[in-house]
């Protein structure tokens, strides 16, 4: 099951998606909002903190979590504070009940990852894309148009119409054809 403890906050934060199972993890943090909390209401116990990428809005409740839960943090960029494992490209995880591919996507940010698990048919996109084929801003520090493109290219060869949920870094999840909305990110993003 995927929640989303950022829902209907009204501050500047990511998304931070709680994936409860076998695993549970917590798919980026947030910021500017009470994450704790929300995780402290849930008799779940969180192995782990899995990042998308480390911009500010995605890691900034990062510290209070793994200071209430003592929990690993994992994100490709093992030089960034608090990074404790690395993700390795096109290696697998457990997220919930399901193993998904690390699939490294730089363009928005240099160390951006996105997960998918095909058995579930889940894509968790960061900010890599989003729904009605808006895509991530290039114009921060590390950020490349380009290179944004490239990895949306990338995830397409690994989706299909099979995809069944697109969980992305900010606004709504997609459930309803989500594969068509990276398909027109991949189409937004070359035009200029």
């Amino acid at each position: 099951m995927v929640t989303n403890l950022a829902a209907n906050e009204r501050v500047f934060t990511s998304n931070a998606f709680l994936v409860d199972g076998s695993r549970t993890v917590l798919i980026d943090t947030g910021a500017n909002f009470d994450v704790v909390s929300r995780l402290a209401d849930r008799p779940l116990d969180i192995e782990a903190v899995v990042l998308t990428h480390t911009h500010p809005d995605h890691i900034g409740n990062l510290e209070a979590v793994t200071d209430a839960f003592d929990v690993e943090v994992w994100g490709y960029d093992p030089s960034v504070p608090g990074v404790d494992e690395q993700l390795e490209d096109e290696s697998t995880i457990t997220l919930g009940d399901h193993e998904y591919v690390v699939l490294h996507t730089p363009g928005h940010k240099d160390d951006h990852c996105c997960f998918y698990s095909e058995d579930a048919g889940i894509l968790f996109a960061g900010d890599l894309v989003f729904q009605n084929g808006s895509f991530g801003r290039t114009d921060l520090p590390e950020g490349d148009r380009g290179t944004l493109i490239e990895s949306i290219d990338r995830v397409r060869t690994w989706i299909d119409d099979d995809l069944r949920e697109l969980h992305t870094g900010h606004g709504p999840s997609v459930y309803e054809q989500p594969f068509d909305h990276v398909e027109l990110a991949s189409r937004m993003a070359r035009q200029r």
